[in-house]
């Protein structure tokens, strides 16, 4: 037998035993990664803060339960320049109850100042930047997200291209606030980096119908019904007002609109089983 080197004598780090690691199922992950991984068929995890909508059924399908920091969300509609402000209402009145500002570039109307009031949003707190073109709304939406210089911002850009959004999308993640864009319906065939897409119609009796087709997690196969009286008519509405589809005649064949977004292309696909087969879905 040799003797030992006298280094590996000396060295009492040579004849401590290694600490055993903890031992794992075979397929386990450890802790940290499983934390970070995401699976297609669950809701993901928030990356960074969100700020609840004030709408507990919508607060329930987005991911991290409310609207996305350091991100771009868009709005998609038809009734663009109305619809979005009572959709996000709620929130604007938790960013201007901080003391923080809203911003608003290029909305279609003149925002109506008394209606807003109702909502929580006053004139100290709410920065109207009036871009006429194109890129001017877009320079302007691109410089307040670089400067993080709001609580929140809502930008119209109707004429924006895939390749401008992702850009806000990148400059975004370095900024706390909820970002919007809204934009027609129509963009809901084109692709978009934003990572959280919904699609909003006014509904009959005082409601939102709201489709959320793309976010981190799996395609939402039915519509959202969010309560939203405009603001001064709650306390005027009388109960027949209050559900006007009541007054309507009844179509005895109703028919089924299309899916608005069946064309959309997009980075994943989804599939869902539906109607006792498999069926594939845009996820993007």
């Amino acid at each position: 037998m040799q003797a030992a080197p006298a280094w590996q004598a000396d060295d009492p780090l040579a004849a401590t035993p290694s600490p055993s690691r903890p031992a794992r199922q075979p397929g386990e992950l450890p802790a940290a990664v499983a934390a970070a991984l995401w699976r297609g068929d669950q809701l993901g995890s928030p990356v960074s803060a969100v700020s609840p909508s004030g709408f507990a059924a919508l607060d329930a399908q987005l991911p991290g339960g409310g609207w996305p920091g350091h991100a771009v969300t868009e709005i998609l509609s038809a009734q663009s320049g109305t619809l979005e402000w009572r959709l996000l209402g709620p929130l604007l009145r938790q960013v201007c109850a901080a003391g923080r500002s809203v911003v608003a570039v290029g909305p279609p109307r003149q925002p109506h100042l008394p209606g807003l009031r109702f909502e929580g949003i006053t004139e100290r707190h709410l920065v109207w930047v009036q871009a006429d073109t194109a890129s001017e709304r877009l320079w302007s939406a691109e410089q307040l997200v670089k400067a993080n210089a709001c609580g929140a911002l809502i930008a119209w850009l109707p004429q924006a291209r895939p390749e401008q959004v992702r850009r806000l999308q990148v400059l975004a993640s370095s900024c706390e606030g909820p970002v919007f864009l809204c934009r027609p319906a129509t963009a809901a065939h084109e692709s978009s980096a934003a990572p959280l897409r919904l699609l909003a119609r006014v509904g009959v009796d005082w409601e939102l119908l709201v489709d959320v087709f793309k976010r981190k997690g799996p395609p939402l196969e039915t519509t959202l019904r969010l309560p939203s009286v405009p603001g001064g008519l709650q306390a005027i509405l009388t109960p027949r007002l209050q559900k006007p589809s009541t007054l309507l005649p009844r179509d005895p064949a109703p028919q089924t609109a299309p899916s608005p977004f069946s064309r959309e292309a997009g980075h994943a696909l989804v599939s869902a089983p539906a109607a006792g087969a498999r069926r594939h879905r845009l996820a993007h």
